[in-house]
């Protein structure tokens, strides 16, 4: 009998981190995908993105509404709280064998709570990574915690998930699967890549995104003003595809400051997703500003560089690619003129070798028994 793996997946981001593990999965012999689709997925808001689940030819298994209609903190913890009943029930039809998580957003959360209490083990993609700058960075080790087997990125993260208590015997160093899709994917031409979105390139060309900073000192929406007010005094002369922000605290005003700029810049273009088109956009486009951890991950594999604003990604293990500066708009512009104009085609990505999605299906075909995996201890190493 198939072990049966349920992959949950949030939103365009995990999405194409999870492609090529969900697609090795499907094509491994040994193992049955079930897949479960939950929060911006789910929302026209945000593209309806379930839809590139059956256009990829994935099953989707389940479906967990639980956005609501506010961006409020309020509304996001009650979000949460939906979240894990729709879970509750989800597991409780599709009786995985295991469950995968990847990351550290609140959907994910909600259902790593529901695996707990319902005795199903957990698969996590990316525990360890620092984020000093969002309450991500929480979630992502209460997560861990509750996890039984642990997929990191590098070998710093394995240490920190294994300084958590965690079995060293149960941490596998993968890499990141954002580096398979580069690996295998095949990339349009520049030409055809702007005809495809529908963008008239300019003399340069920047990729941004900025995703609400749910820990800063100062608001989200204060941030992304200075970086509109640094990017308009760029001039027309640099194009600016823009990416639309998650649905976190503030990501609703973030969308509302975005489409006033994009309607008065015509050099400038918002996506609700740029899905398959993403690695492309790394490919052609000049630089890489925000704060998303995509400009950490996957844009130094494409040897250019990557502006980092603010603490949002602070402690994530970096590329000499990535330039760190503050939330402030002259500062935002020096750095985007550095990005510009050194050269950073020489620059090695960190994060593995394209080849993450092979490990991770080989130690979910290992696995003796999956739920020998439910009962832990906390591991003191030499200690004990």
């Amino acid at each position: 009998m198939k072990r049966k793996i349920c992959v949950v997946s949030s939103g365009r981001a995990d999405y194409g981190l999870l492609y090529w593990p969900m697609r090795a999965i499907q094509e491994c012999d040994r193992l049955e995908l079930q897949t479960i689709v939950t929060g911006m997925h789910l929302s026209d808001a945000y593209g309806m993105t379930v839809n590139r689940f059956e256009l990829d030819g994935f099953p989707v298994s389940g479906r967990v509404e639980m956005l609501l209609s506010s961006d409020s903190p309020v509304a996001v913890t009650k979000s949460l709280g939906l979240g894990v009943i729709g879970f509750a029930d989800a597991f409780d039809q599709l009786r995985p064998d295991m469950v995968m998580l990847l990351g550290d957003r609140y959907e994910i959360l909600a259902a790593a709570q529901a695996a707990l209490i319902a005795k199903v083990p957990v698969a996590h993609l990316f525990g360890g990574d620092t984020t000093e700058g969002a309450f991500d960075e929480s979630i992502r080790h209460s997560i861990t915690k509750m996890s039984h087997i642990h997929f990191v990125s590098n070998e710093s993260s394995a240490a920190r998930v294994a300084r958590m208590g965690e079995n060293p015997e149960h941490v596998y160093v993968v890499g990141s699967t954002g580096l398979d899709a580069i690996e295998k994917a095949e990339l349009m031409s520049r030409d055809d890549f702007f005809d495809a979105i529908g963008f008239e390139p300019n003399a340069k060309n920047l990729l941004l995104t900025f995703h609400p900073v749910t820990l800063g000192q100062s608001s989200s929406c204060e941030q992304f003003g200075e970086l509109l007010a640094a990017l308009d005094g760029l001039g027309e002369d640099t194009g600016l595809i823009f990416t639309r922000p998650n649905a976190d605290t503030e990501g609703r005003a973030l969308n509302a400051m975005l489409d006033r700029f994009v309607a008065s810049h015509p050099h400038a273009k918002a996506y609700d997703v740029l899905g398959s088109n993403y690695l492309c956009a790394l490919k052609h486009v000049d630089a890489v500003v925000g704060n998303s951890s995509s400009g950490l991950y996957e844009a130094p594999s494409f040897g250019i560089a990557s502006v980092n604003i603010g603490d949002r990604q602070k402690g994530r293990l970096q590329a000499t690619s990535v330039i760190n500066c503050e939330a402030d708009r002259d500062a935002i512009k020096t750095a985007i003129t550095r990005a510009l104009d050194e050269d950073f085609s020489s620059t090695r990505n960190p994060f593995g070798d394209g080849h993450a999605s092979e490990r991770i299906v080989k130690v979910l075909c290992d696995v003796a028994d999956p739920a020998a995996l439910l009962q832990k201890h906390f591991f003191m190493g030499e200690q004990e």
